[in-house]
């Protein structure tokens, strides 16, 4: 007796991800949804713009202020319109504050750490996140525990430091207490933990590549757009701080930030020429993010993608 094996339906029916039959003439109903682009309706358009303007508003009012006199700044209600003494202003700005070393020495104070920041924590966090040694978790408790601490209640010590290593008023003792950060070190951890398969690390080690090796070849480019993001993090938030410059630092070698604070001098506030100044230190920022913001976009969306 022979035994026939039925052929196989051609036309068995599909299954959605729910597990349930797709009736037949539903395989292309599935095909179209699959392909569909969805088009957001009227109403997150109007959200949209409403955040656009709320976003760019401050930026705005800056440009406007700085284009005023201080009368007309103070008056009610204030000017919505920018007038005619912009770049009076900035050229006041500019020569009052000595913008222009303050500018050269945040881009390198700024382009250092935020370096330093990137390679130092991308090394770290793949460590952490890859890598097995003794101790691993309770050394990543520690890194995260030091964001719990206030980093004013290490100015006086470190201050102390800095007068000893004779970097007091010099652009080291502003590189060097954050050459890397916590912060970076945990990101880029829960980064490489996600975006980097093991499979890929096991296979450079059977390779006979070292850690070194499998880092520059392997993780470094998976870790890109992380990279890239960090990096502008970074970058802005070194560009902008003011505490510890303005305590180490001194108007004969400023950063941004501190260079501004000449221009609040006086008994009487010229709101105009402070405006014009923090117009003058947003614009490098404003530059760097038209230039790289779309790599840094295109980058996370990448990166977002599995292949």
């Amino acid at each position: 007796m022979t035994i026939h094996s039925l052929p196989a339906r051609t036309d068995a029916p599909d299954r959605t991800p729910a597990g349930k039959p797709v009736r037949r003439g539903g395989r292309r109903l599935l095909r179209e949804r699959a392909g569909r682009q969805h088009h957001a309706g009227p109403l997150a358009y109007v959200l949209l713009a409403v955040m656009a303007v709320l976003s760019i508003f401050p930026l705005y009012w800056t440009m406007v202020a700085a284009s005023t006199d201080n009368t007309r700044v103070s008056q009610t209600p204030p000017p919505f319109l920018p007038g005619p003494n912009l770049f009076s202003n900035l050229a006041r700005a500019w020569d009052e504050a000595a913008m222009g070393k303050a500018m050269i020495n945040s881009l390198i104070v700024a382009g250092v750490i935020a370096l330093s920041t990137v390679m130092f924590a991308t090394l770290a966090g793949f460590a952490f996140a890859k890598l097995r040694f003794k101790g691993r978790n309770a050394l990543l408790m520690l890194v995260i525990g030091t964001m719990l601490v206030p980093p004013q209640l290490g100015v006086v010590p470190l201050f102390m430091l800095m007068s000893e290593l004779g970097w007091s008023q010099q652009l080291p003792a502003v590189i060097f207490p954050t050459l890397v950060s916590a912060v970076g070190v945990f990101f880029m951890r829960q980064y490489l933990s996600e975006a980097l398969p093991d499979e890929l690390v096991e296979a450079g080690r059977v390779d006979g590549a070292h850690s070194l090796r499998i880092f520059w070849s392997i993780v470094l480019p998976v870790a890109r757009p992380a990279m890239a993001v960090l990096f502008m993090i970074t970058f802005v938030h070194a560009w902008n701080d003011f505490f510890w410059p303005f305590v180490v630092l001194d108007m004969t070698n400023p950063t941004v930030p501190v260079a501004l604070t000449q221009l609040s001098a006086g008994y009487v506030r010229d709101q105009s020429l402070i405006m014009a100044g923090a117009l003058l230190g947003t614009l490098p920022l404003l530059a760097m993010f038209v230039v790289f913001g779309r790599q840094i976009v295109s980058g996370i969306m990448a990166g977002a993608v599995k292949g």
